[in-house]
């Protein structure tokens, strides 16, 4: 017989990027007395990795909690983007409710589609909250109404399409029941959470938990993270880890502790319902289930999406290869990735015939990229190819791929877009004027085709154009997609590049690098304005005479470089280059650093 814990409210907080679910939690741990009066806080507390404040979004999952009248109510703060999928699926399975934050001017965007779409799959209740309803442009009834077809769309139930709605402004604090009618503080949104939101039911007579996420003390070792769905837990108990795959081991629980606040509790026992972190199981993994030595059940396993996104790591190889990171070998990068595995799951890793690469498949450009900035930020070393899709054979049939792109430009650039995309076999599937000077529209698109399509955007649309995708399905195989045909500037010798000669090449396409970068033969050290790569010597120096030229001298002048982002770099490298990371630096690379070897490579690839 299931039994509810009516004192637990245990809830997913979802919105898309910078619609303000991180500022509301902020708010609703500062109204519940988790911090003392005169506490310095720091904002955003609950984006906690240094990448997620720099970009502004949630990239990792995280547990917080807060007390109204004698009610816990866990809160668990979800990505906002399609590639962090895996942090996604694996935070709603610990929740039965679920807080869909949208922005009262913008309404549901993208991003919110994707997660929504798995929490009314998972039959969460819902809740609505129209934050930043203090803006002077914003529209509540009009945001509800797309809302509601957002959740028709999604194949919402009768029960779920009741949702109710409350309307709030996390910056100032304050919620409201009523449209267009600020509140004082947000009690009708504790008011609504006790009253609405469903308690977690479960079944004394069997113990189980789904690990749900892992984290890693150097005093303790392993740390279990999930919710407690049936049964009891205790310190020092014994139970029965069972593998996805159903192989089991007996283990002994060391500590239990729960989410009090900000910070953890540890208690001698808890009951279901409750999101928990155990200690003292080691092995453990996420997917595993903790269940009763006498009568051990698993629970079903968690549905990751595939990863649709792949690159070559390899040990640095440069003529610079060891100057700059703390982690160089390939043992090293073999080790961080096998680590990385172990807590994110959406990640795969695979040994390719040469020892010193490795294939890591993602969610997408974005998730791949977060790994890549995040082991550099750690000291380590290496390089990495082009990210290519991943094709499936279903039926005898090749299938790629396919990605639902939501962009939205100024209306005079949607006519570009359009035939842009139509050229890189995109279906529009929607456009619509959200006011006269806006265009959005919906693609689906090949997801091989949007590899590097975000630098072409802002080119189209002058840095105006904004997109995002999440992953749609497989489908058949679209056929050859014409690539953009783009050159590259190659440095010709290695040294010290040189005003004299970046002045010189700077007429020959656009530079990477300015004066007093180092380079080497082969570097990549611009973008050329032909379609064929182009050899420069970037380091040439003057000759020098006991003869001057008048006013010669004074007539270098330089076009600032171009400096590429991370992102900007994955986007540009062509299949026969890659990508240099170290900590201090990101340099694009042929694999083929010899001009004469790389011509006959070309050579003998157009006489096949």
């Amino acid at each position: 017989m299931d039994i509810q814990q009516k004192q637990i409210r245990n809830i997913a907080i979802v919105a898309h990027v910078d619609h303000g679910k991180t500022t509301l939690v902020d708010e609703l741990l500062k109204q519940s007395g988790v911090y003392h009066e005169k506490q310095q806080v720091e904002e955003r507390v609950m984006d906690s990795n240094a990448l997620e404040r720099e970009r502004g979004i949630t990239i990792l999952a995280k547990n917080t909690s807060v007390m109204y009248k004698d009610i816990k109510i866990n809160i668990v703060d979800t990505p906002g983007h399609a590639d962090f999928g895996g942090e996604v699926e694996r935070t709603l399975s610990m929740v039965d409710n679920v807080l869909l934050v949208v922005d009262a001017f913008e309404g549901p965007m993208p991003q919110t589609r994707f997660v929504l779409k798995k929490a009314l799959e998972l039959k969460l209740k819902p809740i609505v909250v129209v934050n930043k309803a203090d803006r002077p442009n914003a529209r509540p009834a009009e945001v509800i109404d797309e809302v509601l077809d957002l959740f028709i769309s999604l194949d919402a139930d009768d029960e779920q399409l009741e949702f109710p709605v409350i309307y709030t402004s996390a910056i100032q604090g304050w919620a409201s029941t009523v449209p267009n009618e600020k509140g004082e503080n947000l009690l009708p949104l504790f008011e609504m959470i006790e009253s609405i939101c469903l308690p977690p039911t479960g079944n004394k007579e069997v113990t189980q938990m789904m690990v749900t996420n892992i984290e890693y003390n150097e005093f303790i070792g392993r740390i279990a993270i999930g919710k407690l769905q049936n049964g009891t837990l205790e310190i020092g108990q014994n139970v029965s880890v069972i593998t996805p795959q159903g192989d089991t081991t007996t283990q002994k629980i060391g500590k239990i502790f729960t989410f009090d606040g900000l910070n953890r509790r540890e208690v001698s026992q808890v009951d279901h319902g409750e999101i928990i972190a155990i200690s003292g199981l080691q092995p453990i993994n996420i997917g595993e289930t903790i269940s009763s030595v006498d009568n051990p059940k698993p629970l079903r396993a968690i549905k990751i999406d595939e990863p649709t996104i792949t690159m070559t790591f390899g040990a640095n190889t440069s003529p610079f290869a060891g100057l700059e990171g703390d982690y160089v070998t390939s043992r090293h990068l073999k080790s961080r990735l096998e680590k990385e595995l172990e807590t994110n799951v959406s990640l795969h890793v695979s040994q390719t015939e040469s020892k010193d690469k490795f294939l890591v498949a993602g969610r997408g450009e974005l998730h791949l990229s977060i790994l890549i900035e995040t082991m550099r930020r750690e000291g380590y070393e290496f390089e990495v190819s082009r990210p290519k899709v991943i094709f499936k054979e279903i039926e005898g049939k090749l299938h790629e791929p396919i990605e639902r792109v939501f962009i939205e430009v100024p209306s005079e650039f949607s006519g570009a877009v359009i035939e842009k995309l139509g050229a890189k076999k995109a279906e529009l599937v929607k456009m619509e004027n959200p006011n006269p000077d806006q265009t959005r529209l919906e693609f689906l698109t090949p997801a091989r085709s949007l590899i590097g399509f975000r630098a072409e955007l802002l080119t189209d649309t002058k840095g105006n154009g904004i997109i995002n995708h999440t992953f749609e399905e497989f489908q058949p195989y679209k056929g050859e997609i014409p690539a953009k045909n783009k050159g590259s500037l190659i440095a010709s010798d290695t040294g010290e590049a040189t005003n004299y000669g970046l002045f010189h090449c700077q007429e020959r396409g656009t530079l990477f690098v300015g004066p007093h970068t180092k380079v080497y033969t082969g570097m990549v050290v611009g973008q050329s304005t032909r379609n064929v790569d182009i050899d420069v010597n970037v380091c040439k120096k003057k000759q020098v005479t006991n003869m001057r030229a008048s006013g010669s001298d004074e007539n270098i002048i330089l076009t600032p470089p171009t400096i590429l982002s991370l992102e900007q770099s994955l986007e540009f490298i062509g299949d026969d280059e890659l990508l240099e990371v170290t900590p201090d630096n990101l340099r694009i690379r042929k694999v083929q650093l010899d001009s004469k070897k790389r011509i006959r490579e070309w050579k003998s690839k157009q006489g096949k």
